[in-house]
């Protein structure tokens, strides 16, 4: 069977379609080009998986730059070893990598525009489960046993670790808290819901971030509800560097009333 990856989001397929509906959403968008696909064997010809510490944990992502560019983090906690999203390569060599750290136990994703080849993944791990936020389920492209949805506000995957829906970007759209780590103080893996903010010092809330369109007042106000009894100092955000080392709580708190008093202005 002939998989076929979106160059535009990184979304594997089962098939070549005539489209993606990723990327033809509102959220998203489709090329300049129009809509052009690879496939994993192509993407393993012309990029590599880059590994490197990212601010106290193991970062993976591609090179060079594909697709929305997002860096997957590989957590070991005590809920067991996360890989926090997915991508649309693997390779032996990241495989062999991870393994010798322990091996993968499970992986979580933000939300569908990081889905990429989240099967790949897990089959490279002997097919260890894949949570997503069930409000999701119909963005996913490829369906196996593999995906195990979860529903709810939150997701307790250990005294340490829980995924907390955020909604906003997409209704499941997913962050992952652990209490215990990388560094003193716990830490918060937004995906992009909310987004660190370029200076680093912020986040920001949007329904399409390609195409300009804030999150609405509601929305954030029940992230921030949602947030409310979690404690963190950090915050990791989608891709590389694009984190808040210290003082992430206070940061996000501030930017929750900075865009709500913007749209109200």
């Amino acid at each position: 069977m002939t998989m076929s990856i979106c160059e535009t989001c990184g979304t594997q397929y089962p098939d070549t379609p005539s489209h993606c509906p990723v990327c033809e959403d509102e959220r998203q968008y489709v090329g300049a080009n129009g809509q052009t696909w690879t496939t994993h064997e192509a993407l393993k010809a012309t990029h590599a998986l880059r590994m490197q510490d990212e601010a106290g944990v193991l970062g993976i992502g591609l090179a060079p730059d594909f697709a929305i560019n997002q860096r997957a983090l590989y957590l070991p906690t005590d809920a067991g070893n996360i890989l926090w999203e997915a991508l649309s390569l693997v390779t032996d060599e990241a495989v062999t990598e991870l393994k010798a750290r322990g091996g993968v136990d499970m992986i979580a994703i933000s939300h569908p525009h990081f889905y990429a080849s989240m099967l790949e993944w897990s089959e490279a791990f002997g097919n260890v489960p894949i949570l997503l936020h069930e409000a999701d389920r119909d963005w996913v492209r490829r369906p196996s046993p593999n995906i195990r949805f979860w529903h709810g506000d939150t997701h307790r995957l250990s005294d340490a670790v829980t995924l907390i829906r955020n909604g906003g970007h997409f209704p499941g759209s997913t962050a992952l808290h652990w209490k215990d780590g990388p560094r003193a103080g716990g830490a918060l893996f937004s995906g992009d819901t909310p987004q660190v903010a370029s200076d680093r010092r912020h986040v920001g809330f949007m329904y399409s971030y390609p195409n300009y369109m804030p999150m609405r007042p509601d929305a954030v106000r029940g992230m921030q509800a949602r947030l409310a009894g979690y404690a963190f100092e950090d915050v990791y955000g989608y891709t590389w560097g694009r984190n808040i080392i210290g003082g992430g709580r206070a940061a996000v708190d501030a930017s929750f009333e900075r865009h709500l008093a913007a749209l109200a202005a």
